[in-house]
């Protein structure tokens, strides 16, 4: 088997707005100051709530209550304020009819994200799917990927991953697996090169080839 596994938000869909909006909401509804849209807010896509709440300042008592009240409003709207990267789905076809498997390698939370593949085509292409559990068990990606090929019952050199932060890096190379980074996602060029990436996807076209060229059949 050659198992290709995805990160979702900057790797199959731009998801910046909802996430962003769903973050502004939590803070808000703790009386806290909402995000400076004014300045980059990317660094909020990739890692799991709790890293993002506790950078942003919330107490490490609030927290759980932060995620929570992020989640009422991703739950209805959030997920919905997203979109596919153009040409996302053929490039997935592309794969599939060149006998790879993909499954879904997620931090966010597995019941939003099945909504989310399901809603935007892409839960047909998936063989299986890994998200993060709603008390975070799994959202950090070390113990996510390993979760997952423990689920698939395949190892390491079996499988690839493809994410566009360097926790997409870190989580594969800690537990013996090559990393392709998607540089058009939230991750930049230096970031993904300095956490390790095995090669770098340029745009979303680049996507199956640069999967077949370092991992082939």
């Amino acid at each position: 088997m050659r198992c290709v596994f995805l990160d979702l938000d900057g790797t199959l869909t731009n998801a910046a707005s909802g996430i962003l909006n769903c973050v502004d909401y939590a803070l808000d509804r703790m009386g806290r100051a909402t995000l400076d849209h004014s300045t980059d807010q990317s660094w909020i896509i990739g890692p799991p709530l709790w890293d993002t709440f506790r950078t942003l300042g919330v107490p490490e008592g609030q927290l759980d209550h932060a995620v929570a009240l992020y989640r009422e409003r991703y739950s209805v709207t959030g997920y919905l304020e997203n979109s596919l990267y153009d040409g996302i789905l053929d490039q997935l076809q592309i794969l599939k009819e060149a006998d790879y498997s993909m499954c879904l390698a997620t931090s966010k939370a597995l019941s939003y994200a099945v909504k989310i593949t399901d809603h935007f085509g892409i839960a047909p292409y998936l063989i299986d799917q890994f998200g993060s559990q709603a008390d975070g068990t799994h959202s950090d990606k070390t113990s996510l990927i390993a979760h997952g090929l423990a689920q698939m019952g395949i190892t390491a050199d079996q499988a690839i991953m493809v994410g566009d932060r360097k926790y997409d890096v870190d989580g594969a190379k800690a537990n013996s697996m090559k990393c392709l980074g998607a540089v058009y996602g939230f991750g930049s060029v230096d970031e993904l090169t300095a956490a390790g990436a095995d090669d770098l996807i340029m745009t979303p076209n680049d996507f199956a080839a640069k999967v077949m060229q370092n991992f082939p059949i």
